[in-house]
């Protein structure tokens, strides 16, 4: 494409997953909206993810039951009968993602360069990003916008909070109390760390230096069950109120929260929309590559003692993207180390 191109009419994103990767696309859209303020924007995204990115203005967004291909595929045929836009994003390399793009028609569809443009996407797509490696997955997205030829990046979220969603969690968070939220599991069990773990920190948080601490996340019997058992480990109060908020209850929660404890999972993520500090604990991953975006230095990050225990090589020798889930690879991630990291970062906080 060329250096100064003229402004499309119409975009549409195609990236359905997960809430990590969907709230790395907003700095992508509002690139996109600054540089082209009268391109229509259409956004192709799961059912999940949008009860969270519904919120970012001027989208347009058609939602994907991700459960059943045919059904998605019916929704998707339906809602985009006798449209074509002028570019696609291609922004998933996954070949379902991939099945779909095949129902958006476009004049431009850019996709991933070719050493990442996994499960054949390639031959989905007629242009291609520049190749680039070991990037963050964010990074890796702000390829499309380069490829348009839009040279600013605009680091910014700013997802207008509903005024119910701000008033419950100044209920959970009232002003002036400094807080811990944990968020104890992952979508990827493996990601998980040990229950004990996560109480000695919470004693330590409580204990040290005064702060409430709320467990937060999904209402599915998995993460109540691990909620109650962490409730029960710790020796100091905790309050629980797993399974009682929506996606934007819980961004509002985040933004007043002092600290997010968490591994590599959507409210970490979801934290660095807000502007607030993620402790992630990360072994299984790579914080470089899907770490909290500005919080990748308070990560306790383990993947290269996990290369080496468990694939008998150094991290460099893996792929940029390769996950280590085996079994004890997050009892790596050491007590000790979680707390000191809280300890910095509450030394230079106000």
């Amino acid at each position: 494409m060329s250096d100064e191109p003229a402004p499309p009419r119409t975009l549409c994103i195609l990236r359905l997953s997960a809430i990590g990767d969907t709230t790395h696309v907003v700095p992508i859209v509002r690139t996109i909206q600054h540089a082209w303020p009268g391109t229509a924007i259409t956004w192709v995204i799961g059912r999940t993810e949008a009860r969270l990115l519904a919120l970012l203005p001027g989208v347009e967004f058609i939602t994907i039951d991700k459960r059943s291909l045919r059904a998605g595929a019916l929704a998707l045929r339906q809602a985009l009968r006798g449209r074509r836009f002028d570019v696609l994003l291609h922004m998933q390399y996954a070949l379902r993602a991939s099945l779909y793009s095949t129902l958006i028609r476009a004049r431009v569809r850019l996709g991933f360069d070719r050493p990442r443009a996994r499960e054949l996407q390639w031959l989905f797509t007629n242009r291609r990003i520049e190749a680039r490696r070991d990037e963050h997955v964010l990074d890796s997205f702000f390829g499309f916008t380069d490829a348009l030829g839009i040279r600013e990046r605009r680091l910014e979220w700013n997802l207008p909070l509903p005024a119910a969603a701000q008033e419950w969690a100044r209920r959970q968070i009232p002003d002036g109390q400094r807080t811990l939220v944990l968020s104890a599991c992952s979508s990827r069990r493996a990601r998980n760390w040990r229950v004990e773990r996560y109480a000695a920190v919470i004693d330590h948080a409580v204990r040290r230096h005064g702060l409430q601490v709320l467990l937060c996340g999904a209402p599915n019997d998995y993460e109540r069950s691990i909620g109650a058992a962490i409730e029960a480990a710790a020796t100091v109060p905790v309050r629980n109120i797993i399974g009682s908020d929506t996606l934007p209850q819980l961004l509002a929660l985040l933004a007043r929260a002092t600290v997010l404890v968490a591994p590599d999972s959507g409210p970490a993520h979801m934290a660095t929309m807000v502007g607030t500090p993620v402790i992630g604990l990360c072994a299984t991953t790579r914080s470089a590559r899907s770490g909290p975006y500005l919080s990748r230095q308070w990560c306790v990050d383990r993947y290269a003692e996990a290369a080496l225990r468990f694939r008998g090589r150094p991290a460099s020798e893996l792929p940029w993207n390769a996950t280590i889930e085996d079994p004890g690879a997050m009892d790596l991630v050491e007590t000790a180390a979680v707390c000191a990291r809280l300890d910095e970062l509450l030394g230079l906080l106000p």
